[in-house]
């Protein structure tokens, strides 16, 4: 799916804003009569953190939105698409008391052709917004309801935002359009052919492919995709990015009719000799998992946030981060193909294990996962959406299919196999899979690690396990790192999370979980033993901020296994690892 711009053929006109939301819908009729008892919340953002009445917080079930939109006259010349960036995590749309679309999952876009169901001037606009999840939803939660009470209880350890959390837009094309593109190339040894497959809808009788260098000067262009060359091409390469850009112009009877532009980088991936290889160099992947979430705004997309949060992972060093755990605006990974930051793009294959629990030996209580779940043809419309989304991103390289699953459970294998397969057809750049692996799913259990390109490992020896005691954890981490290298040789081991929580302030002379002094120590300690081994390739630390979370009595104001605050103040940790990134080649 493409990113609405706006261009010589294309207009684009954000509904973004204060819309009316209720709770209940108070009258229903043909003539769309208004909602009642409305509040107010801006659009992007989440409802929860806008509102003081805690029954409008943690309500469960639908959510009406409303707003009028008005649309003048010329946009009715063309076709005219609405489009939602996102919403958390049903949205069924109703046009002027039509009910026109409905979209299942809560990060990923959606959009639809309006003409038929609109009017000159103005226009009533609701969209029935839903939190529920259950054991046929990703992520994947309990769905508990009685005559008294209903409630979702997560399986996952963040907070269930609901809301439209990224931008709404009208945009309008001609009939005629480009529907989707497909940036392919091969890199020759003093050029490269760039082979794009372009989807087009309606008819015409010529196609224009022009690349333009980053001044914006045409260095290739042909109406044949074979001829697109560009001579010694300068590679993208991670914190040093490099991009052209491909335009394509469609004719109609000598008339432009459509013309799109995206932008790429060229270069390779490749995992060999237990090393991840961008453009035939080895790099060491050093940053964070990281969530949408911040104050007032919850998972609601705020240009401003993506810029300081981008800023401060640089500063301290990083050159990668994960999209834990579902697809992040595209406005996010845009701006890491202009930085060069690298980036393993995760659906929200999240909460796949059945009585889930923080406290990790309590989480071998049942093996029914894969005969509970209901999920697997919902992972692949999420699959499929994120893929078709983000193919032509240089910055993702490697999508995340899933975390922590209960991947020692019998199924797995059966449930995850063909989605890496589906994962692959849809990548034409076939980069690598990853699943996050959680700690129960030991290398003699785990049925998953062998459909995969790297072995990423969740943990927290020292936290969860052996809590306080970082002498013997670390041994358990050894006598793991090298039991998994024993069992899967050729496959590099990254570690995709291991953190503490910490409260801000706390400080201790002694070696005190949730102190400052005690999540120094532990990374310290951590650092150590992946220096040890060469086939371990990576550290995203978890996390990169503070967020909020479900109430548990494990939890005191959210996760704080941040590096940062949820505002952004750092921890004392933060710059002993600005000082090891740094100075890391």
């Amino acid at each position: 799916m493409l990113y609405p711009i706006q261009n010589e053929v294309r207009s684009v006109m954000e509904l973004n804003g204060i819309w009316d939301v209720s709770i209940e819908r108070q009258s229903v009729s043909g003539s769309n009569m208004p909602l009642t008892d409305c509040f107010k919340v801006y659009v992007p953002g989440s409802i929860n953190d806008q509102v003081r009445d805690e029954k409008i917080r943690n309500h469960v079930g639908d959510f009406w939105y409303r707003r009028e939109v008005y649309v003048p006259n010329y946009l009715f010349s063309q076709r005219i698409v609405l489009r939602f960036g996102s919403v958390t995590q049903r949205a069924d749309v109703y046009v002027n008391g039509k009910q026109v679309f409905s979209h299942i999952g809560g990060f990923t876009p959606f959009e639809f052709e309006l003409n038929k169901y609109i009017r000159v001037g103005k226009n009533e606009l609701e969209v029935k917004v839903s939190n529920i999840l259950d054991n046929t939803t990703l992520p994947v939660g309990y769905h508990l309801k009685t005559e008294d009470k209903e409630e979702v209880i997560p399986l996952f350890d963040f907070y269930n935002y609901c809301g439209i959390h990224r931008s709404v837009v009208l945009y309008t094309t001609n009939d005629t359009y480009i529907k989707d593109i497909d940036i392919n190339y091969q890199i020759k040894e003093n050029y490269a052919m760039v082979l794009p497959k372009v989807e087009i809808v309606g008819d015409y009788d010529n196609i224009i492919y022009e690349i333009l260098d980053d001044t914006e000067n045409v260095v290739s262009a042909s109406d044949d995709i074979h001829n697109l060359l560009v001579d010694s091409p300068r590679l993208w390469q991670p914190m040093n990015a490099y991009l052209y850009t491909l335009r394509v112009k469609v004719f109609s009877n000598g008339r432009l009719v459509d013309i799109y532009s995206e932008k790429f980088g060229i270069r390779t991936i490749e995992i060999k000799n237990n090393q991840l290889l961008i453009n035939g160099k080895s790099y060491y992947l050093k940053g964070f998992g990281r969530h949408e979430d911040f104050p007032v705004l919850g998972k609601g997309h705020n240009g401003a946030v993506t810029v300081l949060d981008h800023n401060l992972m640089k500063w301290m060093g990083a050159n990668s981060y994960r999209t834990s755990h579902y697809p992040y605006a595209e406005e996010d990974l845009r701006l890491a193909d202009e930085e060069g930051l690298l980036v393993i793009d995760e659906a929200p294959g999240v909460g796949l294990y059945s009585r889930f629990n923080f406290d990790v030996s309590k989480n071998n209580a049942d093996n029914s996962t894969w005969s509970w779940v209901q999920t697997q043809e919902h992972h692949k419309q999420v699959i499929q959406e994120l893929v078709t989304r983000d193919k032509n991103h240089p910055s993702v390289i490697a999508w995340a299919i899933a975390n922590e699953p209960a991947g020692h459970h019998p199924g797995a294998c059966e449930y995850f196999k063909p989605l890496v397969e589906l994962t692959k057809s849809l990548d034409y750049e076939h980069r690598p899979v990853v699943v996050p692996n959680i700690v129960n799913a030991t290398p003699e259990l785990d049925e998953i690690t062998k459909l995969v390109d790297i072995i990423c490992l969740n943990r927290y020896y020292g936290w969860y396990i052996d809590h306080g005691n970082l002498n013997e954890s670390l041994e358990k981490l050894k006598k793991e790192v090298e039991t998994w290298h024993e069992k899967y040789p050729d496959k590099p081991i990254m570690f995709s999370e291991f953190g503490v929580d910490t409260v801000p302030g706390l400080h201790s002379l002694y070696e005190n979980p949730y102190s400052e002094e005690y999540q120094r120590d532990y990374y310290q300690a951590y650092f150590d033993v992946f220096d040890e081994y060469s086939y371990v390739i990576g550290e995203h630390l978890w996390n990169f901020a503070d967020f909020v979370t479900g109430r548990n009595l494990r939890r005191i104001d959210g996760n704080l296994k941040g590096i940062f605050t949820r505002d952004r103040r750092p921890k004392s940790v933060a710059y002993d690892i600005r000082k090891r990134w740094t100075s890391m080649d």
